[in-house]
């Protein structure tokens, strides 16, 4: 561990104590640059640990970072194996945290950034402006407020509080408040007791498209095939419309779990686990007289009801805090101007977004970044590794050092769909089929029944690329 630098200029404060926050803090250490990380939770990794029953569809090789790992070679830590896939808590009890141990006092659990600004400036004042230093304030776990003084500010604080409601419109849906009791926007944990008992032989809703859909159908349908789980029954609900490509990258995908997570969603609903609404973009959430949740459609539809529903339907940014900096950010995915249109999920998955650094990461405001999944803005293809490409380059970047802030060390792997973490290591994958997405027609489909309706989805939709709910 290299030890703290006698300095009296202030440190550069990283928001988010997660893996892309604490990668950034070691890169910036590598640069002789003092971070100081700054963690809302209790613990560093707080957020992963809240799914820490999801198995991610990245190899532990993909998501151990080469500086962090540097800090962490001199107190005997040995990498897990490369080719093994950890989940959300191998990776915050096995690489977060011994991390954030050798990162020390560089370190404040507890800690939740409630502002940023320049020092005597608010985001009207021109005069002397990129000179000032930038002012940090920061709430407490006990209450006690706090103000420091940061030369930069790297947030990565991530998108994990802030997931995106069951509305179709963006906003949530009426009565979608009313139904909390109801309703979870995280894929739940069906190894807890408590938690399996609210779900078996019940019948679930799951709104959304992406991995974390695909993990909620598949969890479900373990639950359904269990001695305590007859009964269980899924229903998952499409904006748009099914195709090969719905399910992902398969075979193809040369994230192998990546791939096999879309392909077990679909033998979840091909095994007649849960069916499929296509087209339904939801506008209400009522409850009948026994207390289910029926499921309202903009076009009037109105779906059986429903004991539970899971949203599953992405994650936005907390911009909030940062209200008073001078951020340049695209109107749509409310991300950087310059990443925007590298990371368009209309156009792009994971593997075709370009690697990329300070330069797409920079703000109108000198001096602060939003990295990580936070710098996606509501983009969902994100991956660790992305991740740490940029922190490498902004770190080099603050340090003064353009050639390697500038330099690419990332190639990504292609296909598929992202945004979330998978569940199986080896599972017995079948091939998936060809074809675009996004067909527009309304309608319930029995996947798994006569393979000619599969077909006809296929042959409705128009070719394209990937869709997100």
């Amino acid at each position: 561990m290299n030890a703290p630098t006698a300095t009296t200029e202030p440190p550069v404060v990283v928001i988010g104590a997660g893996p892309v926050g604490l990668a950034a803090a070691a890169h910036l250490i590598d640069q002789g640059i003092e971070p100081l990380v700054l963690e809302a939770g209790p613990t560093a990794g707080a957020a992963v640990r809240e799914w820490s029953h999801v198995r991610l569809f990245s190899t532990w090789g993909e998501v151990v970072d080469p500086a962090a790992e540097k800090l962490l070679a001199p107190t005997g830590w040995v990498r897990p194996d490369p080719a093994a896939y950890p989940s959300g808590g191998d990776w915050a009890d096995r690489y977060l945290k011994p991390l954030a141990d050798v990162l020390g006092e560089r370190v404040r659990t507890g800690a939740r950034v409630t502002g940023v600004s320049r020092t005597g400036r608010d985001r009207i004042v021109d005069a002397d402006r990129a000179t000032q230093p930038f002012v940090v304030h920061i709430a407490r776990a006990d209450g006690r407020e706090e103000r420091l003084l940061a030369r930069a500010v790297i947030d990565a604080s991530g998108t994990w509080a802030t997931p995106s409601p069951a509305g179709g419109s963006g906003l949530p849906a009426l009565g979608e408040k009313a139904a909390a009791d109801r309703i979870t926007y995280r894929v739940p944990d069906l190894t807890s007791p408590a938690v399996r008992a609210r779900y078996a032989g019940r019948r679930t809703a799951v709104i959304g498209s992406g991995a974390s859909a695909f993990t909620a159908l598949a969890h479900l349908a373990d639950l359904a095939e269990s001695d305590d789980g007859a009964g269980t029954k899924g229903v998952w609900i499409l904006r748009r419309g099914i195709s090969g490509s719905t399910f992902g990258g398969g075979e193809a995908d040369q994230l192998p779990a990546r791939g096999a997570l879309g392909l077990a969603a679909k033998a979840a609903v091909d095994e007649g686990h849960a069916d499929a609404v296509t087209g339904f973009r939801t506008e209400a959430i009522e409850r009948d007289p026994d207390g289910r949740l029926i499921l309202v459609g903009e076009d009037g539809r109105r779906l059986d009801p429903v004991d539970e529903v899971i949203v599953l339907t992405g994650f936005r940014p907390d911009l909030s805090f940062l209200d008073e900096l001078r951020l340049g950010l695209d109107e749509r995915l409310q991300a950087p101007v310059a990443l925007a249109p590298l990371i368009d999920p209309n156009q792009h998955s994971c593997g075709t977004v370009p690697p990329h650094g300070h330069r797409e990461l920079s703000h109108p405001e000198q001096g602060v970044y939003l990295v990580g999944m936070k710098s996606y803005g509501r983009a969902p293809t994100f991956l660790a590794m992305t991740g740490y490409e940029q922190v490498r380059s902004v770190a080099a970047a603050i340090a003064g050092d353009l050639d390697a802030a500038d330099r690419v060390e990332l190639t990504l792997p292609e296909t598929g769909v992202c945004g979330g973490a998978g569940l199986f290591d080896a599972p017995d994958a079948a091939e998936s089929d060809g074809g675009g997405c996004c067909a527009p027609a309304t309608r319930l489909v029995q996947l798994g029944v006569p393979a000619a309706a599969g077909a006809a989805a296929a042959e409705e939709a128009p070719a394209g690329g990937c869709c997100g709910s």
